[in-house]
């Protein structure tokens, strides 16, 4: 008896941005999942499914350049029949849709940031909201994302975020703790908290800041032994979670406060609503409170207006202050921001220039501080094995953007997932080499 062969559809989930990005991928899997489709995530080519869902990022030139390519990548994928449908969601999308269709025609529909429903229907499944807060895990088994707020309220003038993610709207405490719940049961032993703005989390929902009263609920969840702050706004930020940080162990000590510059003309520019010197004291305040945290920053160079004079005081700012961490960007003229209006009049090459400069220098403080930890013992995760070493973090290191502390598998095995004991017996600028203790 012949039977008719059925082709079964694979969805293809491929994500670009920033980790928002990579737990709503995760969210679109889950339900997809739920509905019994077949999904992977950025699965080879040999591997890649029929249909294709590219989540991408609409931030800054070079993020939606990438967007753009593998748009492009795919529809032409389709056309030789090598794929069967392209969808596009995420930032870009929200941000251009118009231009997009225009462009590129042939994807099959483009979606926006929150039209989740509209893009499982048309992946032929349906949004179940029973599912609240169960997603289908990238990361390694250890550690997720656990995005407490979407969109943003902050006036700053170079972002693009409120237009592609609209107001600040903050995730009721008990939907984070019973999501929390669900990821200890499936191995996860550290909570990275992302937002737009952690800092304005709770104000909408409970008319005042109130991240402190969530992070003890976290901290409470059995499982989870750490849990890790991301992009917490300067101004405003609530003093009482350092009082928390301090005495609750499962909170790392380690907190990424994006800055992006330091002169005053800058920064009212910027519509920052801080200045140096308020900037300065929170951050002993930060260091008073937490001795031994670590914060991570980001710095934006060649804003609209920078003089040598304003590098010259960021570069002091970046010396004297001694960042744990630190990214630096050249700055990106974007339509439709409040910058957008004044003339983008740092030349390119000295923006990159600018940039290097930054980061060399981070570079010294980088060495010079990872120096101090050769000999002592830190207990780390240990994220995966990847060639001749395992690979992990102590809990002053966010998962691809900080140190790394690496371990010869020829001599040691530790296990991955699991936190273990570790000696620093060499140092380089952004890594550290360790044996177990």
């Amino acid at each position: 008896m012949r039977t008719k062969s059925l082709k079964k559809n694979k969805i293809n989930v491929i994500t670009l941005g920033c980790s928002k990005n990579v737990y709503d991928s995760e969210v679109l899997m889950g339900q997809l999942r739920a509905n019994g489709k077949e999904v992977t995530h950025e699965a080879a080519a040999k591997d890649e499914g029929n249909i294709i869902v590219i989540n991408t990022c609409g931030f800054i030139d070079n993020a939606k350049a990438e967007s753009v390519n593998m748009i492009l990548e795919y529809a032409d994928k389709k056309d030789k029949g090598l794929v069967d449908k392209v969808f596009v969601t995420g930032c870009l999308s929200e941000r251009y849709r118009p231009d997009l269709e225009k462009e590129i025609p042939n994807v099959d529909q483009y979606f926006g940031t929150t039209e989740l429903p509209q893009l499982l229907k048309a992946l032929g499944a349906d949004y179940k909201h029973e599912l609240l807060g169960e997603r289908l895990t990238t990361t390694p088994k250890n550690y997720a994302y656990l995005k407490i707020a979407e969109g943003c309220d902050r006036p700053c003038s170079f972002c693009a975020i409120p237009l592609m993610r609209g107001s600040h709207v903050s995730q009721p405490i008990e939907k984070l703790v019973k999501e929390a719940q669900g990821l200890a049961k499936n191995g996860v032993k550290e909570l990275i908290l992302i937002a737009q703005d952690l800092t304005y989390y709770g104000l909408d929902l409970y008319k005042k800041r109130n991240l402190a009263e969530l992070l003890e609920a976290l901290a409470a969840v059995e499982g989870i032994e750490w849990i890790r702050l991301h992009y917490a706004y300067p101004t405003g930020f609530p003093m009482d979670v350092l009082e928390l940080m301090k005495r609750e162990p499962k909170i790392c000590n380690y907190i990424d406060i994006p800055l992006q510059h330091i002169s005053d003309s800058i920064l009212k520019s910027m519509r920052r609503g801080t200045t140096q010197a308020k900037t300065t004291q929170l951050l002993k305040d930060f260091r008073a409170a937490v001795p031994g945290m670590a914060i991570r920053t980001t710095l934006i160079v060649g804003y609209p207006g920078e003089t040598q004079e304003d590098f010259e005081i960021l570069k002091d700012f970046v010396q004297e202050m001694k960042f744990d961490r630190m990214g630096c960007f050249a700055y990106s003229h974007e339509e439709n921001t409040h910058a957008y209006l004044l003339e983008d009049d740092v030349p390119d090459d000295v923006k990159q220039a600018r940039a290097n400069e930054i980061m060399e220098l981070q570079s010294q403080i980088s060495w010079d501080l990872n120096q101090e930890k050769v000999g002592q013992v830190f207990r780390c995760i240990i994220d995966r094995k990847e060639g001749t070493h395992f690979v992990g973090r102590t809990e002053f290191d966010s998962p691809d953007v900080d140190n790394e502390v690496l371990i010869d598998a020829s001599k040691h095995y530790v296990k991955t997932g699991e936190f273990v004991n570790i000696k620093i017996i060499e140092a380089t600028e952004f890594d550290l080499y360790g044996e177990p203790a």
